[in-house]
């Protein structure tokens, strides 16, 4: 289940990178689960052709997460939104000045981000 959940996120980050042909194929086999040899039937190629693909498809766009790290940016920003959203939901009167301060720090943090 992991594997598809990166699988998805680099393809969502990086898919537009691919050509359209690389594109298909990827969504055939990984999102829309077809074998190896279904994909290969619709496409006019060998099983090993649809293998090697996909791949070179995860290989390039792993490559473009370690030189971009946009995955790696989006990820942190989300969690530090929650983090926000979280301590807006348990502000309470008491303790209103330190969550203002620590939603005021998370913000800064994503700004920097961007």
């Amino acid at each position: 289940m992991e594997k598809i959940v990166a699988q998805s996120l680099l393809f969502d980050f990086y898919g537009e990178l691919l050509t359209s042909h690389q594109q298909k194929v990827y969504q055939d086999a990984v999102f829309n689960d077809m074998s190896l040899s279904e994909v290969a039937d619709n496409y006019g190629i060998s099983r090993q052709g649809v293998h090697d693909l996909l791949k070179r498809c995860d290989k390039a766009m792993e490559e473009y997460e370690d030189k971009l790290h946009l995955i790696a940016k989006f990820t942190l920003i989300r969690d530090k939104l929650k983090d926000i959203q979280e301590t807006a939901d348990t502000m309470t009167a008491d303790c209103l000045q330190e969550n203002r301060e620590r939603i005021h720090h998370l913000a800064a943090e994503i700004l920097e981000e961007l």
